[in-house]
């Protein structure tokens, strides 16, 4: 159906009436790696990692309600089903489909983009399950002072224009697709970041995902942001692989700079010749490089 993407989707109700599409790879005795996406991607971005562990690793990826396979309900007060297209949405939804699969040992938490903000959400209540970290072109803590806020993302948060523009056209993740590598990906490979959003229905989530970017008090996601920020330097202790593109004009060498601060005996990948979709720019030398990674670091148990 999509390129390298050949594995069975499984579907879980996570709300009446809505259903969320995974992967679930793997032995189910392996240690269990969980995969957070961001926006405008899906599953379909760790292909790549899922098909270099499944063969000794439990690989259980998700799509976010509104992205990739999952369904695409609406957020007007009269919507039946009714979705809120919140950070604290996608926190509750991962933690369902955690408990749903009976994942209660320890894992691994790999995340990107707005992976990060949702897994390091979960794993607030959870911490003591998350043993080793896998992060990847992310944030866990505010907008640095530093940087600015790029005006792709302010278009689609704080523009009207913009927002039609995104929903009508797919603008954004067409945008990625085009734009978010430094190689230049395959006609198939940009196809199965575009296709899951074409259409005005289709796209809701990738912009809800950007309304949704908090940046001072009064945004509806602060509060959980400030707390995971908080939290973030508590994972020091444990074993954590930053792969980073640095290209990325989003999470760039700022982002990547607070992990460090906050990690500092990661284990550091960076690229200056990759950018925000840095699985595909560097996936023949990420994959093993991570699979390395947990294999020298094994959970407790």
């Amino acid at each position: 159906m999509f390129a390298d993407y050949s594995f069975t989707p499984h579907r879980l109700e996570v709300r009446p009436g809505i259903h969320l599409s995974y992967l679930d790879e793997g032995p189910r005795n392996g240690e269990v790696i969980v995969m957070v996406h961001g926006n405008p991607s899906w599953s379909f971005y760790w292909r790549h990692l899922v098909l270099g562990l499944r063969d000794r690793y439990r690989c259980v990826v998700p799509d976010h309600v509104g992205m990739g396979l999952s369904d695409r309900p609406d957020d007007a007060p009269s919507a039946r089903p009714h979705y809120d297209y919140t950070l604290q949405s996608r926190v509750d939804d991962l933690g369902t489909l955690l408990d749903s699969l009976g994942i209660t040992g320890p894992v691994t938490l790999a995340v990107h983009d707005w992976g990060g903000m949702i897994g390091f959400g979960w794993a607030l209540r959870h911490m003591a399950q998350v043993q080793r970290l896998v992060i990847l072109n992310t944030a866990a803590f505010p907008l640095p002072e530093v940087k600015p806020m790029p005006w792709q993302l302010s278009m689609g948060r704080d523009s009207r224009l913009g927002g039609w523009l995104i929903r009508r056209f797919n603008l954004f993740a067409r945008g990625a697709a085009w734009l978010g590598t430094q190689r230049s990906l395959p006609a198939e490979v940009r196809r199965g970041y575009i296709a899951p959003y074409q259409g005005w229905d289709q796209a809701i989530s990738t912009l809800r995902f950007m309304q949704d970017i908090p940046l001072s008090e009064g945004d509806r996601a602060w509060p959980l942001l400030q707390e995971v920020a908080r939290m973030l330097p508590e994972y020091a202790d444990r074993p954590a692989f930053l792969g980073w593109g640095l290209k990325d004009f989003v999470f760039d060498h700022h982002f990547l700079d607070g992990f460090r601060k906050a990690l500092p005996q990661a284990e550091v990948h960076a690229f200056d010749d990759a950018g925000h979709y840095v699985l595909e720019d560097r996936h023949e030398v990420l994959v093993p490089a991570i699979r390395d990674f947990l294999d020298r670091h094994p959970l407790a148990g």
